[in-house]
């Protein structure tokens, strides 16, 4: 048997041994934090378990508390838990945009301080970047840090910071020169939210949730040393980090979400439209026209799964190139008409918002789909990616 065949058998015997039966099952993931939640004990084991193991990150360095696999043994692992259909043991944007980042650009002692609490979900982490001025022109941001001997002073606001009111700590772009270009009078700060400077209020959606706050900054305080990138060299951390932020919201565009194995996972359209709309006699949806459109949808998810995966296989770890911008506007577009779709398929059964006469997850899809609107702005809006993709991917002049 050769290395990774090994690999395989040992993975596939840890996993049957140490995933809990009902982490085998569809279900919420948890985010972590300093007083995590979680639904049922067996997510909480299956946490601490994974997280012992490093495969909550399984491609971080293993000095850094991640799993230290190469590409082809995390494919074997991301395959054999979608055999026995493993959930996802964390959820983080630590995971799926700092760490990258603090990767990349944070110290050695910044690397040895961060990174293996995230590997562990220990914080819950969240992002400072737009602000009520500074949305698409980010880099006009005026949230100011002030150095004030070992620490930074912080005031200003920011907006659209997603699940600051649950969130220990915030990854934060600050204006700490003033006098330089816009570009470059920026930093990258982290800063911790259990203080009494800061502050987080919700901004109810039309879909009437509210994973979205504004976050105010009134004489917050941040060590000097958690400042990442060196000082007024934020820009070049922020753009970094967005690549991955626009990755991560790409992979909303598959069912299977990014645990590389999302080209192999159904997006569960055939099935709604075989529950509202009926089968004909061949166990085929009975509507040509929905049908038609449903396998449509899910050759575009296997092809989409399958370019993700090319692009992850021929980027060097920790540097997602240009082609994130590309699979961020097309994962966003595949992921609204996927509950396009589902409208169609639910008909009037979809119209419900409140009250009687509704199950559940009947009363979840208009806000879900709602909710899939601002996949087409955060982490950069659809006609930004398609700036980047014109100028850096296709080179056409300005």
């Amino acid at each position: 048997m050769t290395d990774l065949q090994i690999f395989r058998e040992e993975t596939k015997d840890w996993l049957e041994a140490n995933c809990p039966p009902e982490m085998r099952k569809p279900g919420d993931v948890c985010w972590g934090g300093r007083n995590p939640q979680f639904s049922h004990p067996d997510q909480e084991i299956w946490l601490e378990r994974m997280g012992d193991k490093g495969w909550t990150c399984p491609t971080w360095p293993s000095e850094y508390g991640g799993g230290g696999l190469s590409k082809e043994e995390n494919k074997i692992l991301q395959d054999e838990m979608g055999t026995i259909g493993a959930r996802s043991p964390l959820g983080s944007f630590g995971i799926w945009m700092l760490g990258p980042a603090l990767l990349e650009f944070a110290t050695e002692e910044q690397k040895k301080e961060h990174l293996p609490g995230i590997v562990k979900g220990r914080y819950w982490w969240c992002q400072g970047y737009s602000e009520p001025g500074s949305g698409s022109d980010l880099a006009s941001l005026s949230t100011k840090a002030v150095e004030d001997g070992d620490n930074y002073i912080i005031n200003g606001q920011k907006i659209w910071t997603s699940y600051a009111d649950r969130a220990d700590k915030i990854f934060c772009l600050v204006r700490t020169g003033p006098q330089e270009p816009k570009h470059e009078g920026i930093s990258f700060l982290l800063i911790d939210m259990n203080q009494p400077g800061v502050t987080t209020r919700p901004i109810t959606l039309i879909s009437g949730k509210s994973p979205f706050c504004e976050t105010f900054f009134d004489d917050a305080s941040a060590p000097k040393k958690d400042l990442v990138g060196g000082l007024n060299k934020g820009w070049t951390v922020a753009k970094r980090l967005l690549e991955h932020e626009r990755t991560m919201i790409s992979n909303m565009g598959l069912a299977g979400g990014g645990d590389g194995s999302g080209s192999k996972k159904m997006s569960g359209l055939a099935k709604v439209s075989k529950q509202y709309v009926g089968e004909d006699k061949d166990k085929k949806i009975d509507n040509p026209s929905l049908r038609s459109k449903v396998a449509k949808h899910e050759m575009n998810s296997r092809a989409f799964g399958l370019t993700l995966q090319r692009i992850g296989e021929e980027t060097k770890v920790g540097a997602p190139s240009p082609a994130a911008a590309m699979s961020k506007y097309y994962g966003t577009e595949h992921n609204k008409l996927r509950y396009e779709l589902l409208l169609e398929a639910m008909g009037s059964k979809a119209l419900g918002w409140e009250g009687e006469g509704f199950s559940p997850e009947e009363l979840a899809i208009t806000r879900d789909w709602l909710r899939t609107k601002a996949n087409s702005i955060e982490g950069g809006t659809s006609e930004v990616q398609l700036n980047v993709i014109s100028k850096r991917v296709l080179g056409l002049p300005d």
